[in-house]
């Protein structure tokens, strides 16, 4: 490859970085760690994850301590005649009762999380997302069941400025911001899996089985997901979208979605569009 290649393709992956980094709840080029946290799921996510990262720094710099000086102090020079000693009654009990101690104090907030994370609230609104080989249909049962797909934009030109390739798709799930959510999950033919990094959530779709987790975004934005089972050829190809909306945007929205599917709107609806719209 010539210098100019090298230019050409440096400059390109700049831009896509740049175009990621616009857009709320994408991944990055060469991103480390976690997607900023738009959840209190995720915030609590990332603050054990923070925590655990430090306990594994100090682990490793203490074996690996340990694992040197063991090395110097009891290799053949320094010790021509090794020890028969087979067993250390303390030094057993130590290296048994410390990681036990460990574990336990690390399970408490695990188990917290745990449970924060599991136990859906009394919820605002409801969606409902199918899994499909290879897309997404959802169904918004509080607000007259009308139902959409969503697949993603494969061809590049497609895509406006600032939206990620292989993960934008041409519906979007909209919610309003600062608003509880229960997600319903299922599947028709194969096991799927609903995940938004940004949001902390990430469940399976299982044919014949209704799955459910939640969400409350506390940012207005735009959040990417993928399916995060191996469900086939186009397992790769199954993005999630979320538009993180004002009450009053995600109001009009809703009202839209009515009269395409033929529903008719409700007063509430039709005083938010028009005051949307004004």
């Amino acid at each position: 490859m010539n210098l100019r290649n090298w230019i050409t393709l440096a400059a390109g992956s700049a831009v896509t970085a740049a175009s990621a980094r616009a857009v709320a709840g994408a991944p990055d080029e060469w991103q480390l760690g976690m997607q900023a946290a738009a959840t209190p799921v995720m915030e609590r996510i990332t603050g054990l994850h923070d925590i655990l990262l430090w306990v594994t720094i100090a682990i490793v710099i203490f074996v690996t301590g340990l694992l040197g000086y063991t090395l110097w102090r009891f290799s053949a020079s320094r010790n021509p005649t090794p020890s028969q000693t087979t067993h250390n009654t303390l030094i057993e009990m130590i290296w048994t009762v410390v990681p036990v101690i460990i574990l336990v104090l690390i399970a408490v907030p695990s188990f917290k999380l745990l449970y924060f994370a599991e136990k859906v609230p009394n919820a605002d609104i409801t969606v409902k997302a199918i899994g499909n080989q290879w897309y997404w249909v959802y169904e918004y049962p509080d607000h007259g069941k009308f139902t959409f797909e969503s697949r993603m934009i494969r061809d590049r030109k497609d895509l406006k400025p600032g939206q990620p390739y292989l993960l934008e798709t041409d519906t979007s799930v909209v919610v309003p911001v600062n608003t509880t959510v229960r997600v319903q999950v299922t599947a028709v033919n194969v096991i799927h899996a609903w995940a938004i990094p940004a949001f902390g959530v990430k469940i399976d779709a299982v044919p014949g089985r209704l799955n459910e987790t939640w969400f409350r975004a506390t940012q207005e934005g735009t959040y990417y997901g993928q399916c995060s089972e191996l469900c086939g050829v186009e397992h790769a190809f199954m993005p999630i979208k979320v538009e993180v909306v004002s009450r009053e945007k995600f109001g009009a929205w809703v009202a839209a979605k009515k009269q395409a599917a033929g529903i008719e709107p409700r007063p509430s609806d039709r005083t938010i569009a028009a005051t949307d719209n004004r």
